[in-house]
């Protein structure tokens, strides 16, 4: 249908459009939007995006890291955003970092530690995942046996 233009219709393209998540669908794996994104079904893994919004009848468990982020669903994980919205119905499990804004309502369930520091934007976080993802942690490269660290004597 494209020809030869398919590859730069896909390389130019800038989503600025709102995509929705609806309550039927349920997605194992990473989001990643350039616009915004409203959850109202469910999320296992990460979301990456400019705005999420997660509805009340949403629910996600991963990482978010997004310029806004309101939570008024279920959410499990770290959300690091520069501003940062809980709602009334909203039921956070995770810890919560914001770079501007934390605002909740009555009624917000929130476990976790509140932190305002240097919220990173979303293209800064990949890169460090990218830098640190082998680690340095002697430890972590110790055989282990059923699950627990090995003795060294």
């Amino acid at each position: 249908m494209f020809g030869t233009k398919k590859d730069k219709f896909y390389s130019d393209r800038q989503d600025s459009e709102r995509s929705l998540i609806s309550e039927s669908v349920s997605i194992e794996g990473t989001v990643t939007s350039s616009g915004a994104v409203d959850i109202a079904g469910l999320v296992k893994g990460p979301v990456n995006s400019k705005e999420v919004i997660i509805k009340d009848t949403g629910s996600v468990t991963g990482s978010i890291e997004s310029d806004r982020c309101e939570i008024y669903g279920h959410m499990e994980g770290k959300v690091n955003a520069q501003q940062i919205v809980v709602g009334s119905t909203g039921v956070v499990k995770g810890d919560l970092v914001f770079g501007e804004t934390l605002r909740t309502e009555e009624g917000a369930d929130i476990e976790g530690y509140i932190k305002k520091g240097n919220s990173l934007s979303r293209d800064e976080g990949k890169i460090k995942d990218i830098l640190f993802a082998g680690g340095d942690n002697k430890d972590d490269k110790k055989p282990k046996k059923n699950g627990k660290p090995a003795v060294v004597a």
